[in-house]
């Protein structure tokens, strides 16, 4: 079982920056990709981001192309989704997720489905 832990999250004005993180307990997890997924109050979980195992591909939902970035440490068992110019709509409950395997292009990790582990999320609001 590989334990995945958010941190981050917190209260802020539109236009501002957060940056969140998803550490890892096994040095395993270096093998997975990870993605973040967010879930506003009322509506279903929703993909933002993914990043393949090596960090070398990455994809994004449009919403957030642009201003959301996914990168990881290697060395510290850490991804992290850098989000800037954050508006209202990017209010939710931020969960990293990580998947041994997500098809043959990257982008199939927007699917729920494919990943094998969640973290139990960070809030994230943004207010106008």
């Amino acid at each position: 079982q590989v334990h995945l832990v958010e941190s981050g999250g917190g209260l802020v004005q539109a236009g501002a920056s957060l940056r969140l993180s998803c550490a890892a307990s096994d040095s395993g997890f270096i093998m997975y990709n990870v993605g973040w997924f967010r879930q506003a109050p009322g509506k279903e979980r929703e993909f933002v981001a993914v990043i393949s195992w090596d960090g070398v591909t990455t994809y994004y939902t449009d919403s957030v192309k642009g201003r959301f970035g996914i990168s990881r440490d290697t060395a510290k068992n850490t991804v992290t989704l850098q989000m800037n110019s954050l508006n209202p709509a990017d209010t939710g409950v931020y969960f990293c997720a990580a998947a041994r395997f997500v098809g043959q292009q990257i982008s199939g990790g927007s699917l729920p489905a494919v990943y094998d582990y969640w973290g139990q999320g960070t809030q994230v609001t943004v207010s106008s």
